[in-house]
């Protein structure tokens, strides 16, 4: 990661969220594309040596993403965005879950709210991502599964990606 780009994940126990902020050095239209089209994020989401696979996604308020995580071994672990409020190049939330091939929820992990939001400045785009959890045990779990970690990998996968996009 460019050591000039800003990153930095809290969490806080008052409200059951991790919020991360992640500069990227790509306009914001590339960026929202990386994060908002399947052909980009099958690319980057999964962290190395993973990869992600989107089964279906349908980009707008009351429609989902249905994607795998596959691991080396060829195992797939699912889950499911489902889309609430779309701002184009602002912002969009919904609700995150694991889930199986066919987007049922799996109800002993950890189900999540998120917002991404979105601002350029100076040719820098901040995407501010708020992870709401209905506890803090939950969040324990997420940071146990090795959440951080695996997303810090795949936001410099993200990098990777802009790299190419912008040719």
């Amino acid at each position: 990661m460019n050591p000039n780009l800003l990153f930095d994940f809290t969490v806080n126990k008052e409200n059951n969220t991790i919020v991360v902020k992640r500069e990227f050095a790509a306009d914001l239209e590339l960026v929202w594309n990386a994060w908002t089209k399947p052909e980009h994020l099958d690319k980057w989401w999964a962290p190395k040596p993973c990869r992600a696979e989107t089964k279906s996604m349908d980009f707008r308020e009351g429609g989902h993403w249905l994607y795998c995580m596959i691991i080396p071994e060829n195992q797939r672990h699912w889950g499911k965005q489902e889309y609430e409020k779309i701002v184009l190049h602002e912002n969009f939330s919904g609700t995150d879950v694991f889930c199986d091939e066919n987007g049922n929820s799996n109800l002993e992990l950890p189900k999540g709210r998120f917002e991404n939001v979105f601002s350029e400045t100076g040719g820098k785009t901040l995407v501010t991502i708020i992870s709401t959890h209905n506890s803090f045990e939950d969040i324990k779990m997420m940071i146990e599964m090795g959440f951080k970690e695996g997303f810090t990998m795949s936001l410099e996968n993200l990098d990777e990606l802009l790299l190419t996009l912008k040719k």
